[in-house]
């Protein structure tokens, strides 16, 4: 039987993952979104304006794992983060919430939009039919400072820490109550970590791809990088979408896979050698506390904070 990946095999997995790659032209349509979003909460009579708006893209678009629509009634989810400079204690999740969403109420009557749809998390703005994508905009704060004295606390220390948000969460026991106690996260700092992940051979891709084009390093947009690791995990997403059509309670959410591949991932130079180690080894990485699946968030070392496998993170 055989124990490492064929050429015949690789061939294969590569021409998959090429077809659930996306256009660039959809990526550069979501760009181009959210920086009309950004430039709207910037603009002159913007009621968000003097709180500095940060606008920038997480999740699966980021990281470069987004994967085509299985069929063409999907749309493209395209995650986005909206951090304005308050500070907790000014007001609750839920008068943050309220002010982005009026921004994006008016930005949506602007740009003739349905209005936006509010969810849990986020504010989603649909687009037309012929966009394909609609963008889930989350409110956020900085929260760097908070989350480096809150893993001080416990004795430790974290890289990523500096780029921590806190987000609004409509489940969350201090939603309409100011308090220093908000839900917590860091796309930046994940993005980050990931890109460690598979930094020798994303450069070294990019670099080809470089001479190919006859271009500078530079020139070459980071979405036209593809690497194993990334091909992979778009190979494991249709895989679960798949598997668990039909079946929403229990499709594992991307953030686990994503996380798990990129931890068992040994740098290989092919899509079949990546998968071969990611499926050898991503179990390596679940922990068990009290009967309880967990997985450590990367974003904080030594795994002080851990996910629950059954939790969402944003990362479509």
């Amino acid at each position: 039987m055989t124990t490492t990946p064929t050429t015949t095999t690789d061939a294969f997995l590569q021409d998959l993952a090429d077809e659930l790659e996306i256009p660039p032209a959809r990526y550069e349509a979501a760009e181009r979104s959210y920086h009309s979003v950004g430039d709207w909460l910037h603009r002159e009579g913007s009621s968000l304006r003097a709180a500095d708006p940060q606008v920038y893209i997480q999740g699966s678009f980021r990281l470069g794992t987004a994967i085509r629509p299985a069929s063409g009634d999907e749309d493209y989810d395209v995650d986005l983060v909206c951090e304005l400079s308050f500070g907790k204690l000014q007001l609750t999740q839920a008068e943050l919430k309220e002010k982005l969403g009026a921004e994006l109420r008016s930005y949506a009557e602007k740009h003739r939009m349905e209005e936006p749809e509010p969810g849990r998390r986020c504010w989603t703005l649909n687009y037309a039919d012929g966009a394909q994508f609609h963008l889930d905009a989350l409110p956020a704060l900085p929260d760097g400072e908070g989350r480096r004295l809150a893993l001080a606390s416990r004795g430790m220390v974290s890289r990523w820490a500096a780029s921590a948000i806190a987000i609004t969460d409509e489940r969350h026991e201090n939603y309409e109550r100011r308090s220093s106690d908000w839900p917590h996260s860091n796309p930046k700092g994940y993005a980050e970590w990931f890109r460690t992940r598979m930094a020798v051979v994303f450069e070294r891709r990019r670099r080809a791809l470089a001479f190919e084009a006859q271009a500078s390093v530079e020139a070459i947009p980071e979405h036209r990088v593809k690497t194993p690791l990334q091909q992979a995990i778009m190979i494991l997403k249709r895989h679960r979408d798949m598997t668990f059509d039909g079946d929403p309670d229990d499709k594992p959410i991307s953030i686990i896979i994503t996380t798990l591949a990129a931890q068992a991932y040994n740098q290989e130079d092919s899509v079949s050698a990546a998968l071969y180690s990611i499926l050898g080894g991503m179990d390596q990485h679940i922990e068990e506390r009290n009967g309880v699946a967990w997985i450590p968030n990367p974003t904080d070392c030594a795994a002080s904070n851990r996910v629950r496998v059954s939790d969402n993170q944003g990362e479509g």
